[in-house]
């Protein structure tokens, strides 16, 4: 065979290996657990989340929210957890990480103006040495939280919007499962066309990395979760010394689970239903920062790591569509077969996304286009890494956190 054929025939069995052995990391399924379900807020106290009257009591929950220079999105996405329909105790805590375009008394004006879940905004000052922005808020959030003994606690982004029994569910479904961790993957805008051709694929790849199947197996060793929406059993939270063991981590979502994971914690990852972004990204320019930011530190700084990434890349994503062309032209059956049946397996393991997102299946085949797009953006992270840039996010740069240490 030319060597062109085998290109073809090695991206069809790689195609075939995750199809059926990457955890089924194309499929959608992976929905909140099954809960009890909570029913109609009671008009008196409520005992608990089941019919009788010896059902627990809803445990206290604390939302905490990390919110830096987010007055664009806090009137879509602050009222609805005001809003939040929870039997139980639940309060807020917004972090204002050092904005500069009026965040704190945005937060003010909205918790005065809708009402609903009491609101306290808090400050924590400039990150110490050795924290990342988003996680030096967290601490300082999170231990305002513990000073009110919550059971629980929600970390959820500023530009997440969430339906009225997001919380409910959340807890309901920890509960009833024995969780220590439950995330939902919010469901992110995909409002223009930029959004439609990247958005999808960023999930989809993220599920490739990250099958949430072996994510949400107990004792498999993946571990995962998505920042925007995140509960977290208390205990889970001392046991892992949250956020202090993981407080250099760039891509903080996946260290977080990673050591409530790690310490014996079960964790659940999957898409949501009603838990929403509303942040909007309209040009390339935006979902460029979005993907470059954290690209490089996910293949942790390493150059071998970053080779083998853009080969695997080119392999899987590229060769079936380009050997499908050349064996046609070129007259290689082959090619042209191999590569033929490596693009329409690949096709058909981005329809569910699609059908997820409600973007037409055409995108589909597009993904080779956008899979080049995630590659020189993953290039372009390492480049801005070395010339000290780092990972860049909303004015901070972090040149290169070091790994948190492995607990024994």
């Amino acid at each position: 065979m030319s060597t062109l054929a085998w290109t073809a025939v090695g991206s069809l069995l790689a195609w075939v290996w995750l199809l059926l052995g990457q955890g089924f990391f194309w499929r959608t399924d992976q929905r909140l657990p099954p809960h009890p379900d909570p029913g109609p807020r009671p008009a008196g106290p409520d005992p608990g989340p089941g019919s009788g009257s010896n059902a627990p009591p809803w445990p206290d929950v604390v939302v905490v929210v990390p919110a830096r220079d987010e007055a664009a999105v806090l009137p879509d996405s602050l009222p609805s957890l005001l809003a939040q329909d929870y039997p139980g105790r639940a309060s807020v805590v917004l972090v204002d990480d050092g904005s500069t375009d009026g965040t704190a008394e945005l937060a003010r004006d909205l918790s005065r103006q809708h009402g609903g879940l009491p609101l306290e905004v808090v400050s924590p000052g400039e990150p110490e040495a050795g924290w990342t922005g988003k996680l030096w808020a967290l601490r300082h959030g999170i231990a305002v939280a513990r000073g009110r003994h919550p059971q629980y606690l929600l970390l959820t982004d500023a530009d997440i919007a969430h339906a009225p029994d997001s919380l409910r569910a959340l807890v309901a479904s920890a509960r009833a499962n024995g969780l220590d961790l439950v995330s939902q993957m919010a469901r992110l805008r995909v409002a223009g066309a930029w959004e439609r051709l990247i958005v999808p694929a960023f999930v989809y790849l993220f599920a490739q990395l990250y099958p949430f199947r072996w994510v949400n197996r107990p004792g498999a060793r993946t571990a995962a979760a998505a920042g925007g929406c995140v509960l977290l059993d208390v205990r889970a939270v001392e046991r892992a010394r949250i956020p202090e063991s993981i407080r250099h981590a760039v891509i903080d979502d996946v260290t977080l689970a990673r050591a409530v994971k790690r310490t014996g914690g079960r964790i659940w990852l999957g898409l949501a239903e009603r838990v929403d972004s509303v942040r909007p990204y309209p040009r390339l320019a935006d979902l460029r920062r979005m993907v470059a930011r954290s690209a490089y530190a996910q293949l942790r700084h390493s150059p071998v790591l970053l080779l083998g990434t853009v080969a695997g890349l080119a392999l899987v994503y590229l060769a079936p569509v380009g050997t499908l062309v050349a064996g046609v032209v070129g007259g290689d059956p082959v090619a042209a077969w191999a590569g033929g049946l490596a693009q329409v397996v690949m096709v058909g393991t981005y329809l569910p996304v699609l059908r997820y997102y409600r973007q037409s299946p055409l995108y589909a085949l597009l993904l080779p286009f956008t899979a080049l797009w995630y590659l020189l953006m993953t290039v372009d992270s390492a480049v801005q890494h070395y010339r000290g840039r780092g990972a860049a996010w909303k004015g901070r740069t972090y040149a290169r956190p070091r790994p948190a240490p492995e607990e024994g």
